[in-house]
């Protein structure tokens, strides 16, 4: 079957039902929000664990300058302004693709999450500094977009291709389904106008469930103080159960969309969501 083909047509049809539904007073965005219930704006909390009292940042062996602390902490704040713009859209695309929308909660990486990751590449690569780390961070936003096997192929092209209608720039498309270990698609975008990086990841039920499996291997695996046996018996433990996850039909095909799609029709032009009421602060 030609995905490709497939999902254009997909996004023809999803533009029509959209301009109509627009002129209906109803739009893409207000289904999006239906299918998923908004949660409240994350909120105020008291300075995390692992601050230091001179500003700095402590945990799990890893450490940030005060100076360091700061920049991840504003790279947090804008991270989370710019996630208001992002979230209709994959919201949107997860209704027209027929996608589960998995995790919607947890979609803004945590700030102590954000500070391991970029304390422990400073600590790989002497001389980096915080800015540069952050700027290979790709899921401090992160989605996950979920179907049956028999389904997945096709809604990851039409998913894919209605962010890229958007103007959402492909910037890493990894397919790893015919790899050794991990099974499923990472793919991150840069935002038209924010610039923010974010990851939506296509899964299978059984791709998500092993990752949720391996999870807490992957993280001892990441730890500084972990030995080499170590690392590679959990790298063997999480390959196993990875092994046994099956491969969608023509999922080893997929590939990032073009950068932008063209509009079917300019009469039928899919409008970009805009933000929806109830949408995180």
């Amino acid at each position: 079957m030609n995905h490709r083909r497939t999902a254009s047509r997909l996004v023809s049809r999803a533009a029509t039902a959209a301009a109509l539904a627009t002129a209906l007073g109803l739009g893409a965005t207000a289904a999006a929000t239906a299918a998923v219930p908004a949660v409240p704006p994350p909120a105020a909390t008291a300075p995390a664990a692992g601050s230091d009292h001179d500003g700095g940042w402590h945990q799990d062996g890893l450490a940030l300058s005060a100076a360091d602390n700061k920049t991840v902490d504003a790279f947090v704040a804008r991270a989370r302004r710019a996630e208001r713009a992002i979230s209709p859209q994959v919201r949107t695309a997860a209704v027209i693709s027929h996608a589960a929308l998995i995790g919607f909660d947890q979609r803004l990486k945590s700030p102590d999450s954000l500070k391991r990751k970029v304390a422990t590449k400073l600590r790989e690569n002497p001389g980096q500094t915080a800015d540069q780390a952050l700027g290979t961070v790709n899921d401090a936003v992160r989605f996950t977009l979920q179907w049956p096997a028999g389904k997945y192929s096709k809604g990851v092209t039409t998913a894919s291709g209605l962010l890229a209608v958007w103007g959402n720039d492909s910037t890493r498309w990894s397919n790893t389904w015919t790899r050794p270990g991990y099974k499923g698609i990472n793919a991150a975008w840069r935002a038209p106008r924010s610039g923010q990086l974010f990851e939506v990841q296509f899964h299978t039920p059984e791709s998500k469930r092993a990752q949720l499996e391996t999870h807490k291997l992957y993280e001892e695996q990441r730890l500084p103080g972990t030995s080499p046996e170590r690392v590679r018996e959990l790298q063997a433990q999480q390959d196993a159960i990875f092994a046994a996850v099956p491969v969608p039909p023509g999922a080893e095909q997929l590939t990032a969309p073009a950068r932008r799609l063209p509009a079917p029709d300019p009469a039928r032009r899919l409008p970009a969501p805009a933000s929806a009421p109830g949408s995180v602060s």
